[in-house]
C-alpha cells in the first residue's frame, strides 16, 4: 500500500471518527433534554430558541469526558444549538482561539448564559482578555457590552498574578457605563465592580470610592449598581477577609 493511499485512508478515518463523535454528543444532548427546563428558561431571561434544557452540571460532565478539543468546539458552536455553544466554550483551546474567533462568537450572543459561560470558560484565558474587556464594554450591543464587564469580573477573580493596575484601569469604564439601564448590562457592571473591590484592600478602597461617585448620579440604574456594590464591599465579612481576620 502506497504512502499516499495510506494517508488518504487515515484522513477519511479521522473525518469519520470526528463526525461520529460530534453526532454522539448531539444525541447525548438530545437524550438529556428537558422540555420543562426549556419552558422555564424565558423566566430567567434565557433565550429558549434552539435549546434542549440541559443543565450546566450535565454540560460540565460531558466537557470533562471530552477534555480539550478545539476542532470539535468549532463544530459544536456552528450547530447553533444553545447547549452545544456553551459546551463549545468549555472544550475550546484558549491557545488556538484567535481574536477573529472570539469576536465572531461574541457578536452571536443572544442570551446571557451563553455570554457568561464563554467568558468564564474560554475568553478570560486568551491573550486578548484584558483588551477585549475594555473594547467590548464600549459596545452598543447589550450582550457584547455585558461580555466586557463579565470579563472584568472573571479576571478579577481568576487572574491571581495580575497587578492592581490591570483592574484600576477598569474603574473609569465602570463609572462611565453605570448609566446604561439595560438589565443585563447593569448587572454585569455591578458584578465587575464588586469582584474588583473584593480582590484586595487597595482595590477595595478604590472600588468603594468609584461606587460612591456613581451613587451621586441621577440615573436609577447607576444608583442601584453603586448601592448594591457598597453593601457588599463595606460589609463586615469582606472587610474582615481583606484584613486577614
Amino acid at each position: 500500500m502506497t504512502y499516499t493511499l495510506q494517508s488518504n485512508l487515515y484522513n477519511m478515518y479521522d473525518i469519520l471518527r470526528f463526525f461520529m463523535q460530534y453526532n454522539n454528543i448531539i444525541r447525548k444532548l438530545q437524550k438529556l433534554s428537558d422540555p420543562r427546563a426549556v419552558a422555564g428558561m424565558a423566566r430567567y431571561g434565557i433565550n429558549p430558541a434552539n435549546a434542549y434544557g440541559v443543565s450546566i452540571p450535565d454540560l460540565r460532565a460531558i466537557a470533562k469526558e471530552i477534555d480539550t478539543d478545539h476542532r470539535l468546539a468549532l463544530e459544536l458552536w456552528d450547530s447553533g444549538i444553545h447547549e452545544a455553544r456553551i459546551l463549545a466554550g468549555m472544550i475550546a483551546d484558549p491557545d488556538m482561539t484567535t481574536e477573529k474567533l472570539i469576536d465572531s462568537w461574541v457578536k452571536a450572543f443572544d442570551s446571557w448564559d451563553v455570554c457568561d459561560q464563554c467568558c468564564m470558560n474560554l475568553f478570560r484565558y486568551t491573550r486578548f482578555a484584558y483588551g477585549k474587556a475594555t473594547e467590548w464594554s464600549a459596545s452598543d450591543k447589550e450582550y457584547v457590552k455585558r461580555a466586557g464587564f463579565v470579563m472584568m469580573a472573571c479576571l478579577a477573580v481568576g487572574d491571581k498574578n495580575a497587578g492592581d493596575e490591570k483592574f484600576l484601569q477598569f474603574l473609569p469604564i465602570i463609572k462611565r457605563e453605570s448609566v446604561d439601564s439595560r438589565n443585563y448590562v447593569q448587572k454585569a457592571v455591578n458584578w465587575a465592580l464588586r469582584q474588583i473591590g473584593k480582590r484586595n484592600a487597595t482595590l477595595n478602597r478604590e472600588a468603594i470610592e468609584a461606587a460612591e461617585e456613581i451613587q451621586k448620579t441621577s440615573m436609577r440604574s447607576a444608583k442601584w449598581i453603586a448601592s448594591d456594590a457598597l453593601r457588599e464591599l463595606k460589609s463586615e465579612a469582606v472587610q474582615a477577609r481583606l484584613k486577614g481576620l
